[in-house]
């Protein structure tokens, strides 16, 4: 893998058009996007419902294609690769918090968290010891043996911080993952993130919520697939207006 150093493009976006055919209508959910994420960096996206927002991310996040453009993640050419190079790209590069957990509820905490080791072949032993130090680092390791439907949204969303973390990836990607919560345990969700960015990691947040997109360092807005701002979080225009 091409190595990447601080201060240059980990995520670096050019010219993307995301177009998508209803009938006779083309619509752009990604009108020509260009955008770099520098290694380090905590980058809040934002937007209104439908302003493209959504498709960005599943581009950053190797789970969608763009129709044109290019896109380089870790100095890769993603759009040059296989699914199978793809996948590989993303489970080392990238860790994934959702909205809604996405825990599986059979299986108790440390096994959540020894999901993504277990697809990359580390041995059980292992998988075992580091999915318990990563629960105590989000406060967890007393309920290790619990299944996430024993727990509280906060707490859940601890379990999918330290899941995400599995693979030591370099960029963390949150898909709206205070949405589910009440305002104080997102924000304690929120410090966690910001640890992670003071720790090194690349932190690249998606949100419609401008109290938490402040919290970040830098704000890329985007409106109907276009991207209308992009600067420090205090800006102006950083923030999304008001629906209705």
């Amino acid at each position: 893998m091409s190595e990447v150093k601080n201060g240059e493009a980990l995520i670096k976006l050019q010219e993307v058009f995301k177009i998508y055919q209803t009938g006779e209508t083309a619509v752009h959910a990604l009108d020509g996007v260009t955008l770099e994420i520098c290694r380090g960096e905590f980058v809040a996206i934002v937007g209104a419902s439908g302003s493209g927002k959504s498709t960005c991310m599943n581009i950053i996040g190797c789970l969608d294609v763009p129709t044109s453009g290019s896109y380089h993640l870790a100095g890769e050419d993603v759009l040059a690769m296989d699914d199978n190079a793809k996948a590989k790209l993303r489970n080392k590069t990238l860790g994934f918090i959702f909205q809604q957990y996405n825990l599986i509820p059979k299986l108790n905490l440390c096994e959540n968290v020894e999901l993504a080791m277990l697809y990359a072949g580390m041995p059980a032993g292992e998988r075992h010891k580091r999915s318990l130090q990563l629960l105590e680092k989000v406060g967890l390791a007393d309920k290790a043996a619990n299944v996430p439907n024993q727990l509280s949204g906060g707490q859940q969303q601890r379990v999918a911080i330290a899941r995400a973390l599995a693979g030591e990836p370099a960029v963390i990607l949150a898909d709206e993952p205070t949405g589910a919560l009440d305002s104080q345990t997102g924000r304690e969700v929120l410090g966690y993130l910001q640890q992670l960015n003071a720790e090194g990691r690349t932190v690249v947040l998606i949100t419609h919520d401008n109290a938490i997109a402040r919290q970040a360092q830098r704000i890329v807005r985007l409106e109907d697939g276009k991207i209308v701002y992009d600067g420090p979080a205090d800006g102006a225009e950083a923030v999304v207006a008001a629906e209705g």
